[in-house]
């Protein structure tokens, strides 16, 4: 599918100027979740940038739980539609509405809910979700979560009630890159048998490599072809963090942390322009 890595290319080309320009901002997660990031937007989503509403009535929905990799989901949203590509260069600049996480007082098109504090998107979701089954509303809901906020709580006590209320509406995504900000998740706090573990609360999993898009149409389309079926649904995504640029691959260092101008340099050599800078 050349035409999505190319888009996959260009938001990852966003994502590094975005964060350098200001210093500041999270492009270790982002580069890693691009290619699902365009999937989703470019191939998946059943949705309508245009006009934006926040109820998205009779479409598909999205939400970002792990709401710190904000470069790729404004990149997405901006590049899909939702509001003009220039506004990109103003990504955690006083007064933007691109805010380091997303928000919701700013009244950025695509954005539904404040995402960043970690652990409360599945929350959020499976409710958006339960309220669409309510309304008989056919479509369905999508959520992004890192593997490192699963250390929250709140997660869990989440993916025991979708199980037990059979919210099979939703399609949930972990971000399994094995990095959190603090350094390698089996160090920090294992995680244990994900797959496992979803499967004792409940859910049906699939498994899929997230940096390769081909794989990435396919369980989504696979994912979406077991709803409706009394279970909600999970994908373990595996990534590579800072995946696309060879000295950020890999490693947790880069979760949070901004590429100097030598630094910038080097990594759009290795992310030709596609589409057209904004």
């Amino acid at each position: 599918m050349p035409e999505l890595k190319d888009i996959a290319t260009q938001i990852r080309r966003d994502i590094v100027r975005m964060v350098h320009a200001v210093q500041s901002g999270h492009p270790g997660g982002s580069l890693g979740c691009t290619d699902f990031f365009t999937a989703l937007f470019f191939k998946v989503l059943q949705h309508h940038p245009v006009p934006f509403d926040m109820d998205g009535k009779d479409q598909d929905l999205f939400f970002l739980s792990n709401g710190h990799i904000s470069p790729v989901y404004y990149s997405a949203l901006a590049r899909s539609g939702y509001f003009p590509l220039p506004e990109l260069a103003t990504f955690r600049r006083i007064n933007s509405r691109l805010q380091g996480h997303p928000t919701t007082h700013e009244h950025l098109p695509g954005i539904r809910v404040a995402s960043g504090s970690l652990g409360q998107g599945m929350s959020v979701a499976l409710g958006a979700a339960l309220s669409k089954k309510l309304n008989k509303d056919t479509k369905l809901v999508y959520s992004l979560h890192g593997d490192g906020e699963l250390d929250e709580g709140q997660n869990w006590e989440a993916i025991m009630f979708a199980a037990h209320h059979k919210v099979d509406n939703i399609i949930s995504t972990i971000d399994y890159n094995g990095q959190q900000i603090d350094g390698p998740t089996d160090k920090v706090m294992s995680l244990g048998d994900l797959h496992a573990k979803f499967v004792a609360f409940g859910w049906n999993v699939l498994h899929m490599n997230g940096n390769d898009m081909d794989d990435v149409i396919a369980t989504l389309g696979k994912a979406k072809g077991l709803t409706g079926q009394g279970q909600p649904i999970v994908i373990l995504m595996k990534t590579i963090m800072g995946k696309g640029v060879d000295f950020m691959e890999g490693s947790h260092e880069w979760h949070g942390i901004a590429p100097n101008d030598e630094q910038l340099a080097k990594a759009l050599a290795q992310l030709p322009e596609t589409l057209g800078d904004y």
